[in-house]
């Protein structure tokens, strides 16, 4: 009796080694899975780059449009079991790869090799709009991407001082200024071509010539994201970067106060006028947690970035707790993300590009 179920197991086997396997099959059941921010099955995104079938083995890569992209472990968990599903499957290898898509440039447009520029905006100086913006294009680039970030405050430009390289001086070739490289970023800022300590005493001409040089005049090459660092409010320096480059859309950062959001609320108006969509509001600051008892409190009353959003119809991206180590690292030179990978406002940072990441995915797929 035993031999006879080890012979009926035996031609079972065999049965489902010499089963055949075909690609459709293996489309069929990808087309399962679907994108939460495309809305879309993956297999019609044109997100299947590969699918490679061998005596029950199979292997296929799927290609996201950003290393950033917060669902991709989901996403490879259910090809894997969906492939599993189907009758002949021995074995499955599913690769995660990513392409940040952009929309087609000309080589004469201003930055031809950036594929998408994002602008951090804010109201009103003080809600730690350059610490959201270091952050953000770290975490971008620890997951991978080619990153950027400008440094448009012409008035107050602080990247330098809070990526470690304050004091140093870009050098120039072919008459454009090539970026400091630092924590796997491009940087540059009006900071390294000032002498230390030296304000900038601009009126509106020369903020909007500084600002288009800046863009235009450094070698930026291939990137996937430039991150520009706007100064507060709804002067010249926002204006200029809306009106010379093709920006993805603009992020509003803010503290939980009504009248931050009051005044936010005016940044928002002002690039919507200028045909630059607003991806979404950050909140920074938005609560304290007592490291000794785990106390929670709300440092600013108001009704917070969630609501703004909500009045905006934009998305709300995220929260950041207030930390004075994060105001520490900042002043040392290193983003929080790098000195305090595993703190809660770091996991924040990388949540939050995350959620940017996919709103840019959006927006480029809306505008094909």
């Amino acid at each position: 009796m035993k031999s006879n179920t080890r012979v009926a197991r035996i031609n079972e086997n065999e049965e489902l080694k010499t089963m055949e396997i075909t690609k459709e099959q293996v489309l069929q059941a990808l087309s399962q899975i679907i994108d939460p921010d495309l809305h879309q099955d993956i297999v019609s995104l044109g997100f299947i780059k590969e699918v490679v079938i061998c005596e029950g083995q199979v292997k296929t890569t799927i290609e996201l449009t950003t290393p950033a992209c917060p669902v991709k472990d989901l996403m490879k968990n259910q090809a894997i079991e969906l492939i599993s599903a189907i009758p002949g499957v021995q074995s499955v290898n599913v690769e995660m790869t990513a392409q940040v898509r952009g929309r087609e440039r000309s080589p004469e447009e201003m930055l031809p090799g950036v594929k998408h520029i994002i602008a951090i905006a804010s109201g009103k100086g003080g809600v730690g709009k350059s610490t959201v913006s270091v952050n953000l294009a770290v975490a971008l680039a620890q997951k991978g991407a080619k990153v950027g970030l400008l440094d448009a405050d012409i008035y107050g430009p602080s990247i330098p001082k809070m990526m470690g390289c304050q004091g140093e001086k870009p050098l120039v070739e072919a008459q454009k200024l090539i970026p400091i490289r630092r924590y796997g970023l491009s940087i540059m800022s009006l900071g390294f071509l000032l002498e230390e300590d030296h304000a900038a005493l601009w009126r509106g001409p020369i903020v909007a010539g500084t600002v288009k040089q800046l863009f235009g005049d450094t070698r930026w090459g291939e990137l996937d994201y430039l991150i520009v660092d706007l100064p507060p409010g709804t002067g010249d320096a926002p204006m200029t970067t809306a009106q010379i480059v093709p920006l993805t859309g603009v992020i509003i950062v803010m503290t939980p106060q009504e009248v931050a959001a009051s005044i936010a609320g005016k940044s928002a108006i002002l690039f919507r006028r200028l045909n630059a969509p607003i991806l979404g509001v950050i909140e920074n600051m938005s609560e304290f947690v007592c490291p000794c008892c785990g106390t929670v409190t709300q440092i600013f009353p108001g009704p917070g970035a969630r609501v703004f959003a909500e009045k905006l119809r934009t998305p709300f991206l995220g929260s950041v707790p207030l930390d004075p180590a994060v105001s520490r690292s900042s002043d040392e030179g290193v983003p929080a993300l790098i000195a305090a990978p595993d703190s809660t406002q770091a996991r924040a940072f990388q949540e939050i590009a995350g959620q940017m990441a996919a709103q840019i995915s959006i927006a480029s797929m809306a505008g094909k």
